[in-house]
């Protein structure tokens, strides 16, 4: 019987592992950091870039209805990126990434020019076959107003029959 040694186990390990495998903190930081590119386009002002991120059947979701396609979104969104200071900006604050390394999620705080909360997103980014990141969903929402505070006076007791 032929003995292995530790190193020629640990690389048969290592060697059985799918080429360019990484781990679920790692996948989070790449699609963070595309997020982080991806509202980078916003500050620079660079419509071109905005629609580099944008998968082919990328769908984004707003009051007027679902916006379908590439082509459909970067012109929808074209008049965001006319004029000199951004109408808005946008944070990771969130990222989550499905184990299988396929599928992610992000989401965070969307804030004015004044730097002022103005409402949330939440982008679904999937990992294509070259490796990179594209938007296949994303949703903007208003900040949430606060819930009525409750009255002072008590409800009165449902009467019993």
């Amino acid at each position: 019987m032929r003995r292995r040694s530790a190193a020629g186990v640990v690389f048969g390990l290592l060697s059985s592992l799918p080429l360019g495998a990484e781990t679920n903190a790692e996948l989070e930081q790449q699609v963070r950091r595309t997020e982080q590119a991806f509202a980078k386009t916003m500050a620079d002002r660079d419509h071109g870039a905005f629609a580099s991120f944008l998968a082919d059947e990328t769908v984004f979701l707003s009051g007027r209805g679902p916006q379908r396609g590439k082509a459909t979104v970067a012109a929808a969104w074209k008049r965001f990126y006319e004029g000199t200071q951004a109408p808005f900006s946008w944070e990771p604050e969130t990222v989550q990434v499905l184990d299988s390394g396929t599928l992610a999620l992000t989401t965070g705080p969307v804030k004015d020019p004044a730097g002022k909360l103005s409402g949330t997103f939440t982008s679904i980014w999937r990992r294509e076959a070259d490796g990179r990141w594209k938007i296949i969903f994303d949703k903007g929402c208003p900040v949430c107003t606060d819930p009525p505070a409750p009255s002072a006076t008590p409800s009165p007791s449902p009467t019993p029959r």
